[in-house]
């Protein structure tokens, strides 16, 4: 089994398009209701559906990069604004944390060998 994508809520698709475009995904969909990105590096999309319904954000979705300090640096160029800057986090991740402007969270990080394999890895069969 793999993981398709991720599909996330937003109030307005033209501000979410322009901000994901900025962290440096490329638009391969673009209608006025839905728009789906390609992730720069692998196989790995995500789409937006613009929602008329106020939202609820329970998810928080992470973006893995190994140079995650010149990223985040480089967004800031951009006036991208963080809530969290890159923090190593107890369980051995290195993350950094803001919202898109529909209020979704996002981590971009890197684990490095820890993302599949920390120390507490449960063994599978």
């Amino acid at each position: 089994m793999n993981l398709n994508q991720v599909t996330l809520p937003v109030s307005n698709m033209n501000k979410a398009v322009s901000f994901y475009q900025i962290l440096g995904f490329t638009l391969i969909v673009d209608t006025p209701h839905y728009a789906r990105f390609e992730c720069p590096m692998g196989e790995s999309s995500f789409s937006l559906s613009l929602e008329s319904e106020p939202m609820t954000h329970g998810a928080v979705i992470y973006f893995e990069h190994s140079k995650l300090d010149e990223w985040v640096n480089e967004l800031l160029e951009k006036d991208i604004v963080f809530s969290q800057m890159p923090t190593d986090e107890t369980y051995l991740w290195r993350e950094a944390v803001l919202f898109d402007p529909s209020g979704n969270k996002l981590k971009l990080y890197w684990a490095g060998d820890n993302r599949l394999n920390p120390p507490w890895w449960v063994q599978t069969v």
